[in-house]
């Protein structure tokens, strides 16, 4: 069971190393993460995109470019496709976005010719070490799916529960959350809480153990759960917390990033790789714990 970070990040030096392979890498935070990732021993980068802009980067950081290959493409749509290509036909390769649009990088992932996309949904997991609870929080979907309706919603999880399992987790728990604790018709989270755990018992969705609808407080909080007359195995003690929508997902996130002060990583999962696409206003740290997530998982 990992609790910290740094426990995701030991597990990341443990497993064999990867490559990553940075889209459009002329990006100095992007650079900063990678470089305390390969110091680390935990990959081994390969850099696409502007040579000329990214070894003034490097020498700006005081960054040896002798560690790393660089690809010199400077058109952002052939850098992307070149990356995803190199990631999708080499077992162990990570790809990772640099300074490019999200909609770039993904339009060259979706692309058949590349093989990248498989029959499984692209869910987007993040793993958060919260100062108040008690061990690693993983939240999905805050990135990529919408407004996912119930068959999409089991993929998300089953995508999140293959993530737990590679990282050493064989039945996480899981929260599906809405605004209430009770099925209310009328209110379409909780209705798709009942479905999911329905195909739980069922053993339609397996490796885990689902329960809800959760409100968040009784989802993280065993007290507030108990409060609440709410008797389960699951509240106060999730692994995942299923979001309703994005906003939700969203939302949580950067609340954990700004007001708790969480450390946080995250990935891209569902695809023939992992795919470490952070945002911009993500830190340095947060770049490098995605690596390492990425790491672990591949």
């Amino acid at each position: 069971m990992l609790h910290t970070i740094k426990d995701l990040i030991q597990l990341a030096k443990e497993k064999e190393m990867s490559t990553l392979v940075v889209a459009c890498a002329d990006d100095k935070h992007v650079l900063e993460a990678v470089e305390k990732a390969r110091a680390e021993g935990i990959i081994r980068p390969v850099l696409v995109g502007n040579k000329e802009i990214i070894l003034m980067l490097l020498e700006d950081l005081n960054i040896d470019p002798s560690y790393y290959e660089i690809i010199d493409i400077m058109d952002h749509e052939q850098a992307c496709d070149y990356a995803v290509k190199l990631v999708s036909e080499n077992d162990g390769h990570i790809l990772m976005k640099g300074y490019v649009d999200t909609k770039i990088i993904l339009k060259s992932v979706l692309k058949p010719e590349f093989g990248f996309k498989t029959d499984h949904r692209l869910s987007h997991v993040s793993i958060f070490e919260i100062k108040n609870y008690h061990k690693l929080l993983m939240m999905s979907d805050g990135a990529m799916n919408m407004y996912p309706n119930v068959d999409e919603k089991q993929e998300i999880i089953e995508n999140a529960v293959h993530v737990f399992h590679k990282l050493g987790n064989k039945n996480p728990k899981v929260g599906v959350i809405a605004a209430i604790e009770k099925i209310n018709e009328k209110m379409q989270p909780t209705v798709d809480a009942r479905e999911l755990i329905k195909r739980n018992q069922e053993q339609i969705i397996t490796g885990c153990m689902i329960d809800g609808p959760f409100a968040i407080d009784n989802a993280i909080n065993k007290e507030a759960a108990i409060h609440k007359g709410i008797e389960s195995d699951v509240a106060g003690d999730v692994d995942l917390i299923l979001m309703p929508q994005i906003e939700s997902g969203n939302v949580f996130y950067k609340s954990m990033m700004f007001l708790a002060d969480a450390k946080s990583a995250s990935m891209i999962v569902g695809g023939k790789r992992p795919i470490v696409l952070t945002s911009r206003a993500d830190s340095t740290d947060s770049k490098f714990y995605s690596i390492a997530l990425a790491a672990a998982y591949e």
